[in-house]
């Protein structure tokens, strides 16, 4: 009975002890985990692999997590959830950035410099930058006789009805440089017919990913589309039958900035390391896939160059781009 007794003991020590070693296997776990830096990105693929190739190369790899969340999803939780936000660093549309800034004072000063072109709150800097036009295919123009479009009114006639493809505000910021370049060309009131007949053009081809019109563009689904500049223009260096066109009525741009979450922890300091190196080190890389100088000493091709550079007259932000979402579904 004696030697059962002190075997079950011994039995009951060794498993106490395995269950302390892997508590502190996981305490320590969880601990590694806490120190890492926590990236929220509404980055799309390649600028996600531009900023963790600019991170491992700088040593950083195995010192973050980074989840890439849509833009309405990100912004949401940045609204909501302000300095509560389970993040460290955040690439984000600046217009919702200055929003949840202006709502929580969430985000902190940046403590590096950098030189950018245009001026910027001291609490972020863009990382990315995108430009809207329209393109076409152009085998599609040419067998289906259409006239080649040099506005966004162009794709209103009637002879365009069915071969047009736009994204859906509701979805994606890419349709609010739609929106943005026909309010400010039109008003409310003309630019309202506008965007009507232009819905009404685009029928079942109205998209709810920015990059859907340029994919049914390029497959020939439709003759002509609206969406990011560099993509048509990529598509046709690589040989497709595709050409842009600048609208005359301007080509509007939104930018993606990095900002600092106020947090009172050591990996603070390490998110603020981080954000300096995707700002020095991965603008190489994403410019490459998003050909719109930020900082100075930055240049593209000009193919790249639009030629109908124009801002909207009001500060972006989440309210407007509400105002502008309502604008849209009334037009339909």
């Amino acid at each position: 009975m004696f030697k059962k007794m002190k075997g079950m003991l011994l039995a009951l020590l060794a498993a106490s002890l395995v269950f302390a070693l892997v508590g502190c296997s996981g305490n320590a776990a969880n601990a590694d985990e806490a120190e890492k830096v926590v990236i929220l990105t509404n980055s799309d693929e390649e600028a996600v692999a531009a900023i963790e190739n600019a991170l491992k190369d700088a040593g950083y790899e195995g010192k973050y997590i980074i989840q890439s969340l849509s833009t309405s999803e990100l912004g949401g939780k940045l609204i909501a959830e302000g300095e509560k936000i389970n993040a460290n660093l955040v690439t984000m549309s600046s217009y919702f950035v200055e929003s949840a800034q202006e709502k929580h004072k969430m985000f902190t000063d940046l403590t590096f410099t950098n030189n950018a072109l245009e001026k910027y709150a001291s609490y972020h800097t863009p990382i990315l930058a995108n430009t809207g036009s329209i393109f076409v295919n152009t085998e599609v123009i040419k067998e289906k006789k259409l006239p080649m479009p040099t506005s966004i009114k162009d794709l209103t006639k009637p002879e365009f009805k069915g071969f047009v493809s736009i994204p859906n505000i509701m979805d994606s910021s890419t349709a609010w440089l739609l929106v943005q370049a026909v309010i400010a060309e039109y008003g409310e009131q003309e630019g309202k017919n506008i965007l009507h007949d232009l819905i009404a053009n685009t029928g079942p081809h109205l998209e709810s990913s920015g990059s859907g019109p340029i994919k049914k563009v390029q497959a020939g689904e439709v003759a002509t589309g609206f969406g990011l500049r560099h993509q048509a223009v990529i598509a046709k260096e690589q040989g497709a039958p595709i050409d842009y066109v600048d609208p005359t009525e301007g080509n509007f741009s939104l930018t993606e900035t990095v900002a600092i979450v106020k947090k009172d922890d050591k990996t603070t300091e390490l998110a603020m390391k981080m954000a300096e190196v995707i700002i020095q080190d991965g603008r190489e890389e994403l410019i490459t896939h998003y050909p719109v100088p930020l900082y100075e000493g930055e240049s593209v091709s000009d193919i790249y160059k639009p030629a109908h550079t124009m801002s909207f007259e009001k500060p972006l932000t989440v309210e407007l781009l509400k105002q502008h979402q309502e604008f849209f579904n009334a037009a339909k």
